[in-house]
């Protein structure tokens, strides 16, 4: 038997393969393998890719980010338009962000700002005592520092305050409402005054006048029985030298200056309280010395309500030298201002009983609709404070027990409102175009000013509740025609009148030169000149060397005529209580600030109001 071959091939030797030594090939003497030899050859192959590297592969058109694969193509054009959108809008952002900023220009001021910055100089030309460094009057120097040193019990005196108007003499009465009427234009339009950038300015005046008043009576006590009422003046019938006698700048005053104590008088008491009740508004950051004026303002109405004083200041002590001049013709006006603005000022509602009381208006006469009681002054507070309150009752709405009384006040409000345009004929106008609230007498400009301040300041607290406009008995009127009324005066005291003359000095291109005023009458050329020698400034025909900017004159007669005259007061002497209504109504009236009033302001010691319900009826008795 043969054995087989299980590998397969022959078991043949080739002899061919015998090498010529004659001795077999040691390698091949083995039997041979073709699986072997096959893998022999792939062990080549892999050792040669060791020393030549791998083969070259094509590159992948895919991107593998291990949740997401993206073609190299869809790659690149994702990051270009993240690259695109860098440069054309990131970047300029930064750029610009990284450049120094600048505030935008404010708007230019319109004329009545232009108007209202130049009025405000007026009371730095005005002040009394030792002025401050920045006083801004160049031609204005320290002055009545003797005042009140003799004839008081003072032992500062009675040093500071304001002249009230061409003359040297301080009449507390209007001096108080001056400053009453500007806190009250303060407290409604502060953020105009800031953006003229007149607030700090206005608060000086203010405390000015107000720093004055706390040294007219004892202001560290809860009661007084009297009130320095007057510095200066004079006695009609003497010769003596005097504030009217001789024409002198207040600088240059040597005569005696006599101080006027008022041991009653309700009506100056009451404009006090009122001018530092609402002071304290204005200088509610200053905890302290708001706390200070209202301390002030409730002794003076204490001493004002004191059943035993009720005798008109005019009529007080030193009568011969303050009626001629500031005569009151009553105080119950003076009741409902001061006690309406003490109720702000507090939140106490015993004040506010008091101004709705119904005595008080009865005789104040204020709802018998007599043409003069609707004419805001010096002397007459009825429309202030009815608007005053009427503000109350159109944000606030108090309710019982006070509403029967404030909706009585914003009907008559509405209906003084009525009376101040001319299609209700209740006054007279001159062809020019101003109304002549004054009845035909001289200095009407101080009643227009006072009066386009109320109407304008009604128009804001209608707009600020969305409402339209009232009613003038029948007629609904729409606010635009009061707002058109206030601004028609305006630009009639501004130059818009047949004179085409401002009379506002230093405003416009043509304005009153020979203002009846000592200090700018008289040269400021460092010479003195005597009680007697002075008045050769007041016959000058030459204009004043020293322009009082700001003053606003007595204005033109019933004719729309005007005497640049400085000999007649009637037409050339400025006011405190005109010009205080001067810059209340140019500031509510400027746009430059944009519109409108501060509506809470006004109510920060307000507390909440909660209508108390009626008291119930009495029982039912058979």
């Amino acid at each position: 038997m043969n054995s087989a071959n299980h590998w397969g091939g022959s078991f043949e030797i080739n002899t061919a393969e015998v090498s010529a030594s004659g001795e077999y090939d040691r390698s091949r003497s083995g039997e041979w393998d073709g699986a072997a030899l096959y893998h022999h050859q792939h062990l080549d192959e892999t050792q040669q890719s060791w020393l030549l590297g791998p083969p070259e592969k094509k590159k992948n058109k895919y991107v593998d980010f291990g949740c997401i694969i993206v073609s190299r193509k869809a790659l690149k054009w994702i990051l270009g338009s993240f690259v695109v959108a860098f440069c054309v809008i990131a970047l300029p952002i930064i750029i610009a962000k990284s450049l120094p900023k600048h505030k935008p220009h404010p708007p230019p001021p319109d004329n009545y700002s232009v108007a209202l910055n130049k009025a405000l100089l007026f009371f730095n030309a005005q002040k009394s005592g030792n002025l401050p460094k920045n006083n801004g009057i160049p031609w204005r120097g320290n002055s009545g520092l003797n005042d009140g040193i003799n004839g008081t019990d003072l032992k500062g005196g009675l040093i500071g305050g304001y002249y009230d108007a061409g003359d040297n003499v301080k009449f507390h009465f209007p001096m108080a409402y001056a400053m009453t009427m500007l806190s009250w234009s303060m407290i409604e339009y502060s953020h105009k005054y800031k953006t003229i950038d007149e607030y700090n300015h206005v608060r000086d005046i203010i405390k000015w006048g107000t720093d004055y008043l706390l040294l007219t009576f004892n202001s560290s006590a809860t009661k007084i029985d009297k009130i320095y009422c007057q510095v200066g003046g004079h006695q009609n019938g003497t010769d003596v030298p005097d504030d009217h006698t001789c024409w002198q700048k207040p600088e240059e005053m040597e005569y005696t200056r006599p101080t006027q104590t008022c041991v009653s008088g309700p009506d100056l008491a009451g404009e006090m309280a009122a001018a530092l009740a609402a002071a304290s508004i204005v200088f509610r950051d200053n905890g302290a010395y708001s706390s200070k004026l209202i301390k002030g303002a409730q002794t003076l109405f204490a001493f004002a309500r004191d059943s035993g004083k009720r005798t008109r200041y005019s009529n007080s002590g030193g009568s011969s030298y303050i009626a001629p001049y500031y005569n009151s013709t009553g105080y119950y006006d003076e009741y409902m201002w001061g006690a309406a603005w003490l109720y702000y000022a507090t939140g106490n509602k015993t004040y506010l009983s008091l101004a709705t009381n119904e005595g008080i208006p009865r005789n104040a006469k204020a709802f018998y609709m007599t043409p003069d009681l609707s004419v805001p002054s010096w002397d007459n507070k009825l429309p202030q404070a009815m608007l005053l309150l009427t503000r109350l009752r159109i944000f606030l709405n108090p309710g019982y027990p006070y509403e029967d009384m404030l909706r009585m006040y914003h009907n008559v409000t509405g209906l003084n409102m009525c009376s101040y345009l001319n299609s209700f004929h209740v006054f007279n106008w001159t062809r020019g175009g101003m109304i002549m609230l004054s009845r035909g007498k001289a200095q009407n400009l101080q009643y227009v000013a006072n009066t386009a301040f109320l109407a304008s300041l009604f128009v804001d607290y209608l707009n600020a509740t969305g409402v339209p406009g009232w009613n003038c008995g029948p007629n609904y009127v729409s606010s635009d025609v009061l707002r058109n009324f206030a601004t028609s005066q305006m630009d009639y005291i501004l130059g818009k009148n047949p004179m085409n003359m401002s009379y506002v000095a230093g405003y416009g291109a043509k304005f009153p030169k020979y203002i009846h005023h000592r200090g700018a009458s008289t040269p400021n050329d460092h010479k003195y000149y005597s009680c007697k020698v002075g008045w050769q400034w007041q016959d000058s025909k030459k204009p004043n060397p020293n322009n009082i900017t700001g003053a606003m004159v007595g204005g033109p007669d019933q004719f729309d005529q005007f005497h640049d005259v400085r000999t007649n007061y009637n037409y050339t002497e400025p006011t405190l209580a005109g010009n205080a209504g001067l810059v209340a109504a140019l500031v509510s009236l400027t746009s430059t600030a944009g519109n409108g009033i501060d509506t809470n302001g006004i109510f920060s010691a307000v507390p909440p109001q909660y209508p108390q319900s009626p008291s119930p009826p009495p029982p039912w008795r058979p």
